[in-house]
């Protein structure tokens, strides 16, 4: 069941659109990730979303109630919601009292804000510092007690801005732990705009790519990072192999593909003669010194142009009558000998690849 439904969303500052005919779904108990650029227009989402800008044009539907209507129940329906923004707000008080605000402002009984209090600081791992004054904490505590002042309402729907942004990668470590104990513990729906896909393959089951104001795709991780459905959102989620071709001859779904002369097998839909985009993920890629018998449909000799260690991977790229990047571990590389100028043969199965009609 959707909890938010937006139709044909749009909103406009001055003559420039910041999001333009959004249709978004986000059913109860989902964890959906906003992914995008900066100034994709996540944020203003977001805010439309908690009802503290009114659109230019379409409509928010919240559990079946149009937020836009004549009987929106404006402040019952924001009450059912939690913002957590990019920069967290603490005031000048102790965690305990940070956290227990909007309880307070909801007239609550000091027993059960001090049980409900604890209980957020709890599922945030800041129980020690309910005394500390909130502005003495460095940046991902305070990311914190602002997560634990959303949840402490108990929301039915939690909004995130960014949650680790300008964060040290102990601090979003932590922060993303909280949000996975939170997620598991709690009956509770989450739309979290991120510009760090990690991090919303880790969280979502649900993923929406957002660019230049337009919601793109969405669909599952695996349907947003294996089969994007543009170049565009193939570029933004790092599939780096992608090569112009053309289906030259089929076998049911079993195509043959001419790329610059030389042939790919993939399994795909399109007809004899269909342009297409080829994509082929780094890490699908196998590279051998010599040519193995496989079960792999592609299998390519060629030679490396460049080999660099980026993190604990080795990026390797390759020239086999056309471009390709493989990834491979450290001790792979070490133990292959795998340098600039070394021969190999890279190796592919028709069935990871994705194509894309141009």
């Amino acid at each position: 069941m959707a909890i938010i439904e937006t139709l044909s969303l749009g909103q406009k500052y001055g003559r420039q659109y910041t999001l333009k005919n959004i249709n978004l779904r986000v059913d109860a108990g989902d964890v959906f990730a906003l992914i995008g650029p900066t100034g994709a227009g996540k944020t203003t989402l977001l805010r439309l979303l908690n009802l503290l800008e009114k659109p230019f044009e379409g409509s928010i539907i919240f559990d079946g109630i149009n937020t836009t209507g004549p009987n929106s129940h404006y402040l019952e329906i924001r009450r059912r919601m939690s913002f957590v923004q990019q920069k967290p707000v603490v005031f000048d008080m102790s965690v305990f009292g940070n956290v227990a605000c909007g309880l307070k402002w909801r007239h609550e009984q000091s027993e059960a804000i001090k049980q409900r209090v604890e209980g957020a600081l709890n599922l945030v791992d800041l129980i020690d510092y309910e005394n500390r004054n909130a502005r003495t904490l460095s940046g991902g505590e305070a990311q914190r007690v602002a997560i634990a002042r959303a949840l402490v309402t108990e929301p039915e729907v939690l909004l995130l801005d960014e949650p680790t942004a300008n964060l040290d990668p102990n601090s979003i470590t932590k922060i993303e732990e909280v949000l996975a104990h939170t997620i598991a513990e709690q009956t509770i729906t989450v739309v979290m705009a991120t510009h760090d896909m990690s991090q919303g393959q880790y969280l979502a089951n649900k993923i929406g790519v957002l660019m230049n104001g337009k919601l793109l795709q969405t669909g599952s991780p695996d349907d947003i990072f294996s089969s994007p459905i543009s170049r565009e959102v193939a570029e933004f989620v790092g599939i780096e192999n992608i090569l112009d071709g053309e289906i030259v001859d089929k076998d049911g779904n079993l195509a043959t593909i001419d790329v610059n002369g030389t042939t790919i097998q993939a399994i795909s839909d399109y007809a004899i003669g269909e342009r297409v985009y080829v994509f082929i993920r780094p890490e699908d890629i196998i590279l051998t010194l010599a040519q193995d018998i496989t079960s792999a449909r592609n299998t390519f000799r060629g030679r490396i142009v460049k080999a660099t260690l980026i993190g604990p991977l080795f990026h390797i790229k390759a020239y086999c009558g056309f471009p390709l990047l493989a990834v491979v571990t450290r001790r792979s590389a070490q133990e292959l000998g795998l340098i600039a100028g070394r021969e190999i043969y890279a190796s592919f199965k028709a069935t990871a690849i994705h194509t894309i009609k141009k």
